[in-house]
């Protein structure tokens, strides 16, 4: 029973309730910074531990907090979640933080942060609440990585650029050029090519649910239609 509630959890938090592509939320950083996979990959760890820690808070409390002020005890708990990230972000990973600059603080104000701690932990125990959290961070940061990728390899012609900012300077070696002199396509790097690379996937999504539903649903065999076809011709 547990798995299975698990199971669901993973699945909802990855694909069908994804935060970027379903619920479309944290538009604001999700389209903004993703110009680089490791811009990506930077703000997307910072938004997944806010939602798992958040999430875990808020189930511990649950109990305890007055359903009257829920919600601003709620936003205290994320903001002082999001402050810390930032805090240690700026110490230990000062060249990325200066480039995520004010989208670092502006987690707080993400809309699926404090949805799922409303709507899922205040509900629910820590263990669900924890991989709620995760699943939910999981996706998001996987759409922004595939998001900053393309934009990336369109943009500059690269895969990974500037990693050292995040893994350290051992890490220029995860630097692909994978065009050579490529001028760039201007485009891609822009807000324009954030919204409609953004759509893509969307659209990427809904086409894989509807062929998904359609292998799913039961083919008609002649022995069906035939019934159906008598039954309406009784009814009427």
């Amino acid at each position: 029973m547990a798995n299975s509630i698990y199971n669901e959890l993973t699945y909802n938090g990855l694909w069908k309730n994804n935060v970027a592509l379903v619920q479309v939320l944290g538009l604001c950083p999700l389209l903004a910074v993703t110009t680089t996979t490791v811009n990506g990959i930077g703000l997307g760890i910072a938004t997944t531990l806010t939602l798992v820690l958040s999430n875990i808070t808020v189930s511990l409390i649950r109990n305890s907090v007055r359903p009257e002020i829920r919600i601003p005890v709620f936003v205290l708990i994320i903001a002082s979640f999001v402050t810390a990230i930032e805090l240690a972000m700026n110490a230990y990973f000062y060249d990325l933080y200066k480039i995520l600059g004010i989208f670092i603080p502006l987690i707080v104000t993400n809309c699926a942060i404090l949805g799922r701690a409303e709507a899922f932990a205040s509900k629910n125990a820590v263990v669900p609440s924890f991989i709620d959290g995760l699943m939910m961070g999981v996706g998001f940061t996987a759409i922004l990585v595939i998001l900053g990728a393309i934009r990336e390899l369109l943009g500059q012609g690269t895969l990974f650029a500037q990693a050292h900012l995040m893994f350290g300077q051992a890490a220029e070696w995860m630097t692909v050029t994978v065009i050579d002199d490529y001028n760039g396509f201007l485009l891609a790097i822009l807000p324009p090519g954030a919204f409609i690379g953004l759509g893509l996937l969307i659209a990427l999504k809904n086409m894989i649910d509807q062929h998904t539903q359609k292998r799913a649903a039961p083919a008609k065999t002649p022995e069906t239609e035939t019934a159906t076809g008598s039954a309406s011709a009784t009814t009427s």
